[in-house]
């Protein structure tokens, strides 16, 4: 064990110290790591013991998103999930906790195969669910939630009726995958048929998940299809009135459109 690996580790421990609503004591130093490699799992590689300290700041997004899903009110007390991949590890929430309680020294990380290498809180029961997002998708964040629109939506169509052009934000019309039993395979497998071709979609009477390049990305994607199944709900309750509808045809103009939204490089210099 080398000074400059006791060094980086004490840095990274330092700058989550400073870091408000994790308050709690800095880990530092050789008693640190050794705590952290009894704490960890049976037959965790070393290299990705050392990595724990490399994963202070995705843990720390990793929460404060997770706390935006709860101040948003797309979760109640423990319910929904968030997960970042940071090369062949998935950073998640854990079982059961409030996410106010959740501090560094709460990481969990697992492998693809679903092996937790890091922590020594249970990962979230839905991790069946995220480990499938990483495995078929290029997606490095993923955020699953019991908002109320979006599954009181799934309750009534198989398909989010095209209410708004930023459908094609999604990837195009947003599909509700058929009841499973939380926590299971078989949702994870439901969950990924209706995302094919997608960034999101619903689950029927549980709730919606997204994913997206980054943390903010996946979060964005989930407000975005909430906001959308509350505008279908709202419109489709006015009396003697049916919403008017976009066409697919007008979706996929819109998705050529968004490929070029933003701000370029070039547009915000000087």
């Amino acid at each position: 064990m080398t000074d400059a690996a006791d060094a980086a580790d004490t840095a990274a421990t330092a700058a989550t110290a400073d870091t408000a609503d994790t308050a709690g004591t800095a880990d530092t130093g050789r008693g640190a790591r050794a705590e952290r490699e009894r704490a960890a799992p049976a037959g965790a590689p070393a290299e990705e013991l050392r990595a724990g300290a490399g994963l202070a700041g995705p843990w720390l997004d990793l929460v404060a998103t997770a706390r935006r899903t709860a101040a948003a009110g797309l979760v109640v007390g423990t319910s929904g999930n968030v997960s970042v991949r940071v090369g062949d590890l998935v950073l998640v929430t854990p079982s059961g906790v409030p996410y106010d309680r959740l501090g560094p020294g709460d990481t969990v990380a697992v492998r693809l195969d679903g092996t937790q290498v890091l922590g020594t809180l249970t990962p979230t029961s839905e991790l069946p669910m995220h480990l499938a997002v990483y495995r078929t998708t290029g997606a490095r964040a993923v955020v699953h939630t019991h908002a109320v629109h979006a599954t009181a939506v799934s309750t009534l169509v198989t398909e989010l009726p095209l209410v708004h052009y930023m459908t094609a934000a999604l990837g195009g019309p947003v599909r509700v995958a058929p009841y499973e039993t939380y926590g299971t395979d078989a949702l994870a497998e439901r969950m990924l048929e209706a995302l094919d071709g997608r960034t999101g979609c619903l689950l029927q009477n549980h709730g919606a998940v997204t994913h997206g390049a980054s943390l903010d990305q996946a979060y964005d994607r989930t407000a975005q299809l909430e906001w959308m199944c509350r505008l279908w709900l709202t419109a489709a309750s006015v009396p003697g009135r049916t919403p008017s509808l976009l066409s697919p045809e007008e979706i996929g103009r819109v998705a050529e459109k968004l490929s070029g939204y933003g701000q370029r490089p070039e547009d915000t210099r000087g």
